[in-house]
């Protein structure tokens, strides 16, 4: 963990990391009115909460998350980033449009940003527009957060 007593925010994004788009195998859907919730691998749960650092949502599914997706990571209640209201802005420059947000709602704080849309130009503007430390992970959307990824984010973890 950095040298700072303000844990490291971890910004995670459902679709694609935390559900897979790949071809699976996959378990069988349960019936639930969102499918794809059954790609979600619960082990996923304990080693994001073993990690030193403070879990935040940042998904389109916004609270839906803590009512669909926790339960099925054994994940308590998270912080949600509620995400502003569209604007011309979105997208200048490649700029994913969550970017600017994530980065206000970080207020400086070191951060983790976990996506499949991540790009160069992201990670220019957080350079450029955040004072503090940043990882910016860009999840394979095939394949989901795996043991590979865990171990980025746990080496970065480490340095500060």
């Amino acid at each position: 963990m950095t040298g700072s007593t303000t844990p490291v925010l971890l910004y995670l994004d459902v679709d694609g990391p935390l559900i897979p788009f790949g071809a699976g195998p996959y378990p069988p859907g349960d019936g639930s009115p969102h499918p794809l919730l059954a790609r979600i691998d619960p082990t996923l749960g304990p080693l994001l909460a073993a990690l030193p650092c403070e879990l935040v949502w940042a998904t389109t599914w916004m609270a839906e998350a803590n009512e669909c997706v926790a339960p099925r990571l054994g994940l308590p209640e998270l912080p949600v980033v509620v995400w502003p209201e569209p604007s011309e802005e979105d997208g200048r420059g490649g700029i994913h449009w969550k970017t600017p947000a994530l980065v206000e709602h970080a207020a400086g704080r070191p951060f983790i940003w976990v996506d499949d849309e991540i790009t160069e130009a992201d990670r220019a503007h957080v350079a450029a527009h955040h004072p503090g430390r940043a990882l910016l992970h860009r999840v394979d959307a095939g394949r989901g957060l795996t043991g590979v990824d865990l171990g980025v984010l746990r080496t970065w973890l480490r340095i500060g």
